[in-house]
């Protein structure tokens, strides 16, 4: 892959339904730490771990990671990752890809689409990703959010609801037996560092603040996310005491 880029990944410990999340210990490491590999398995010329805790900090360092303090008050990932930018003097034109600090299965040639994704697309503000969803179960769960896709590639929105609705079909069940799909957003962005700038210096907008969704105040605002379907199916992240044992069991496997 020939797209220079690079890779943050924002990290705090507030979780609130794991509190202190990146150092908890998965397979003799901290959850950080396994995030921190994945992203150096890929292509980016940068990896950098923002956090707003000195003990996440000393951590990253303690492992090799180049880390940046950033401020306690940021309402997201994204915010974040922006500070990061302008903290370490990166240009508007600058690829970033954002990494969640509980992706420790995340496919590094994931990240390399992603990145590969925006830089063919020079009119896109971000580039994200999507997996087909097959069961109905998960087109209703609210914690599964959905894209729709136009017929350009770019994102037409973005719901914690079933969209599209499947009127005139009896059931989910029944809609996806028909032919119908859903695509469940994955939270692996690339970002311009222009973009990133002014997403943060830009209020939370009203469909944002409905749906919980950091990436409607791109769309309210005009600029474009351009998605594909991932090249590789990515596993759940670590948000709870179930997924913690989950991944551990995963890695542990793996050696």
């Amino acid at each position: 892959m020939s797209t220079a880029y690079a890779i943050v990944i924002p990290a705090r410990m507030a979780s609130q339904r794991l509190p202190g999340k990146p150092l908890l210990q998965i397979a003799g490491r901290p959850l950080i730490e396994h995030v921190y590999r994945r992203a150096c398995a890929s292509a980016a010329r940068t990896v950098v771990i923002a956090t707003d805790t000195p003990e996440v900090a000393d951590a990253a360092e303690s492992f090799g990671a180049r880390a940046v303090l950033t401020s306690a008050d940021h309402k997201s990932g994204s915010d974040r990752i922006a500070e990061c930018a302008d903290r370490l003097g990166w240009g508007d034109d600058t690829l970033v890809v954002n990494l969640q600090g509980d992706e420790p299965l995340m496919p590094a040639a994931c990240l390399d689409q992603a990145a590969e994704l925006l830089a063919r697309d020079g009119d896109a503000a971000a580039a994200s990703l999507y997996w087909p969803i097959t069961d109905a179960t998960e087109v209703a769960d609210p914690n599964a959010v959905k894209v729709v896709v136009g017929l350009d590639g770019t994102a037409l929105y973005f719901s914690r609801s079933p969209i599209p609705y499947p009127r005139g079909y009896r059931n989910i069940d029944a809609a996806l037996r028909a032919g119908l799909t859903w695509k469940r957003h994955i939270g692996l962005y690339a970002y311009r560092a222009g973009a990133l700038r002014t997403f943060a210096a830009t209020p939370a907008t009203a469909l944002e603040s409905t749906e919980k969704l950091e990436q409607l105040r791109f769309l309210e605002h005009g600029l474009r996310i351009v998605m594909a379907e991932a090249a590789a199916f990515i596993p759940a992240g670590v948000d709870t005491p179930e997924d913690l044992q989950r991944v551990a069991a995963l890695l542990t496997a793996r050696g």
